[in-house]
């Protein structure tokens, strides 16, 4: 660890960079595609997820490794930034958008708008609304449904439901969206993942089943956490995103041997024996318990959705608290630290925080040898 990090810091001053950066190592990404490649069931094609990949140079990257032309997109500023810049680009809404969004994109929008997006349906009165609105517009509107298949989150519970419904005259069923994120996380109590897994599957299948055979053309389910687990059932293709990039939250079973991949760096501006304002012997007394630390530093800026990787042991304090500003750190007593040292942190998510810093420092070959602009946030 203390030798990648140190590269890093080298890397980082010889681009003379002196300030809170996310850092991408292109080749732990390029790592990480490769697991995918070798990992990915036959049959299934990957959609890229555009809120956790938020800069297109790094989704350009990973589709062109991929060879897929499939994304899954969740806000319209962003949608409208991937239908420029992948003219044959297939995109998928991955959250039902409320009816006045998808009228003021599709009438403020690129013609790319029309054709190659796939609205999400979720339940019978959206339905209602979005034909309504192909119908205002004179247009053919391309949905999926999205589908309950346990993670409880919205969606149509039961294949029923669908199969009772009339499609409006103006809208092309396009297939499913299934999300299963709730199957990590269930205990082995109640059957673990692998069960809880099947049972998505299993679900899923019996939405496709309610679809007329021209209406299964996206069967979608999967996100980074469980997109490689799957093969085998109905699903023509997965979500992966976060994977890619691997921010701690992503640290489960499904993706054993990925590797950490984005990190933000920032410079170290104080080392010093911390005190607690008030009298000394308090922070003393609270040292010798263990509750406050004998040494720290402030880091240029903090508060971020993170978790601290580098110098080791570094850790927030819950007496000082969290800054934007001055972040306080505690240190282990033996931590060699002096101002100008840089700190890594590792993102929680990948969404919103790698676009929170501008363009993205990549690092390949020891060196920083781009940077990749990041999407608007709105």
């Amino acid at each position: 660890m203390r030798a990648y990090f140190a590269a890093l810091s080298e890397a980082l001053r010889a681009a003379e960079i002196f300030r809170p950066c996310l850092v991408l190592d292109r080749d732990r990404l390029d790592g990480n595609i490769a697991q995918v490649k070798k990992r990915l069931a036959p049959g299934l094609a990957v959609r890229l997820v555009d809120k956790s990949l938020p800069c297109m140079p790094l989704i350009s990257h990973i589709a062109r490794a991929l060879g897929t032309n499939r994304f899954m997109t969740f806000h319209p500023p962003v949608t409208q930034a991937v239908l420029d810049a992948f003219p044959d680009g297939d995109l998928l809404y991955g959250k039902p958008m409320p009816v006045g969004a998808a009228k003021a994109a599709l009438t403020q929008g690129s013609a790319g708008w029309w054709s190659r997006v796939c609205w999400l349906i979720d339940t019978p009165e959206r339905l209602a609304d979005y034909g309504a609105l192909a119908a205002a517009l004179d247009t053919e509107l391309r949905f999926a449904f999205e589908v309950d298949v346990g993670l409880h989150r919205g969606g149509f519970r039961d294949p029923a439901e669908i199969k009772a419904l009339t499609i409006p005259g103006r809208m092309r069923c396009e297939g499913i969206m299934a999300y299963e994120a709730h199957a990590p996380e269930i205990p082995g109590l109640f059957g673990g993942a692998g069960k809880a897994l099947k049972q998505a599957s299993a679900k899923a299948a019996e939405f496709v089943a309610a679809l007329d055979p021209d209406q299964r053309r996206i069967l979608n389910i999967g996100g980074s956490k469980t997109a490689l687990l799957h093969g085998g059932g109905v699903a023509n293709e997965v979500s992966i995103g976060s994977a890619f990039v691997l921010p701690s939250d992503f640290d489960m079973p499904g993706l054993d041997g990925f590797q950490p991949a984005a990190f933000i760096a920032t410079p170290i501006l104080k080392a010093l024996h911390p005190m607690l304002p008030g009298p000394p012997a308090v922070s003393r007394a609270l040292q010798a318990l263990g509750l406050f630390p004998r040494k720290g530093c402030y880091l240029y800026g903090g508060k971020w959705m993170t978790e601290p990787v580098f110098p080791e042991g570094m850790k927030p304090n819950g007496l000082i608290g969290l800054s934007s500003n001055q972040q306080f750190m505690g240190l282990p007593a033996g931590a060699d630290v002096k101002p100008g040292d840089y700190a890594f942190l590792r993102p929680t998510q990948s969404e919103a925080v790698l676009q929170h810093f501008g363009a993205i420092a990549v690092f390949a070959g020891g060196r920083i040898v781009e940077f990749w602009p990041v999407l608007p946030m709105g």
